[in-house]
Formats: C-alpha cells, sequence, structure tokens
C-alpha cells in the first residue's frame, strides 16, 4: 500500500491514527466548511451534512496534489473527516468565539449530545480516484456541570474555541464529560472501527498501513 493522506490540520486525529500504529501525511483541505454545508439540499440530515464536509475535504486534496502533478497520486489512500456535536437537533462546530462557547455550555451542561463524524476514504491510483466509501459514525456524550470558575478557565485555555461543540475529550474538556456511549476516537475526531471498514471497502486492510509491519 502506498501513501496514507490525512485530510486535516487536527492534531488530534493525527496522534489517533500515530497511536494506532500509522504515520499518516499529513495535507490541510482548506475547505470552506460554511459554504459546503450552505449548499447542501434543504432538509439534508445531520449524518449527511458531516459526510459531506468530509467528502469536500478528502476531494480538495486529491484536487490539490493533481494540480501540483503529486508522484503519490499513484498509490494512496485519503482520508477525510468532519466531527460536529448534534444538541436539540441543531448542529454544532467550532465555536470560534468565547461568547459561543459559553452559550453553548448553558445549553450542554448536565445533558447529553451526540458527536457525529464524519468519514471519507477515497483510494487513487494512476492520478484517479479509483474506490470511494464514506460513512458517519455517533457517540453519545454526557456532560457533568462545571462549576462557573471551572467553565471560565476552560474557556479562557482557548481549547473549547476551535474544536466541534465546545469540547475534548482526550483534552482540558474530559473533565467535565461523565460518560460516553460508543467509540471514543470518534469522539477524538477519527474513528478507528469506522475508518478500518472503510479502508476495507475500498481495498486496503489496516495492517497494511502499519508502520514497520506491526
Amino acid at each position: 500500500m502506498g501513501v496514507f493522506v490525512l485530510a486535516s490540520a487536527s492534531p488530534a486525529r493525527l496522534q489517533v491514527l500515530r497511536a494506532a500504529g500509522l504515520n499518516p501525511l499529513v495535507r490541510v483541505s482548506d475547505v470552506d466548511e460554511d459554504a459546503v454545508a450552505a449548499a447542501l439540499p434543504v432538509g439534508t440530515g445531520p449524518e449527511q451534512v458531516v459526510v459531506a464536509l468530509a467528502r469536500a475535504k478528502a476531494e480538495a486534496v486529491v484536487a490539490a496534489y493533481a494540480r501540483e502533478g503529486a508522484d503519490l497520486l499513484t498509490d494512496c489512500v485519503v482520508v477525510g473527516c468532519d466531527s460536529m456535536l448534534l444538541v436539540d437537533g441543531v448542529l454544532q462546530g467550532k465555536p470560534l468565539t468565547a461568547d459561543v462557547a459559553r452559550s453553548r455550555w448553558a445549553v450542554m451542561a448536565g445533558r447529553s449530545a451526540d458527536l457525529l463524524t464524519g468519514h471519507c476514504v477515497l483510494r487513487i491510483g494512476a492520478g484517479a480516484v479509483v474506490a470511494a466509501s464514506d460513512d458517519c459514525s455517533s457517540t453519545t456524550v454526557h456532560f457533568t456541570k462545571p462549576e462557573p470558575e471551572e467553565l471560565e478557565a476552560y474557556i479562557a485555555t482557548g481549547e473549547p474555541l476551535q474544536v466541534a461543540g465546545a469540547f475534548t475529550l482526550d483534552g482540558l474538556g474530559g473533565w467535565f464529560v461523565d460518560r460516553i456511549e460508543g467509540d471514543p476516537s470518534s469522539v477524538i475526531g477519527i474513528g478507528l472501527p469506522l475508518l478500518r471498514r472503510l479502508l476495507r471497502d475500498v481495498g486496503v486492510g489496516v495492517a497494511q498501513l502499519w508502520v514497520g509491519g506491526r
């Protein structure tokens, strides 16, 4: 198997893959997520939204390599992901500002919500997409109620501003998660069980990708 490309700037996703035996090449897609979501048909379901965003990221990276005439397009796998938190039927991405993060936690605290992560796997051979597979994983996250001073301290770190749903499981936000129902790696940003299945769909066994032939 050739090169494994992660179409994401997320250090958490990269760490999950490295801990699982892979050494991905990272290429950020620079996709305008809001524009992609806005272009979807009215009534598109939450799961389909995150999958469409993941697909757009993977396709953008393939297109960028194609423009550059990159040799790796002779044999590679490109993986795109997108995560959003579904709260009361509304998808929430990165809050970006302290005020938005604070307002979201006012709704989330002491409740549960579903973290949706769209995955798209594109297998490339001879410069073209030869196989593709995508799907969404869903994990229920049960949040505790942070004390006001805890929440303010958390927001002040800046961590929740740049992550879907204004929390992390593998960082400081983990202090405020009581439990989860589902795949923890998916909450971090890339679900290993789902990714394994999607790789098999495109003809790649995960053991082929392990560094050092683990």
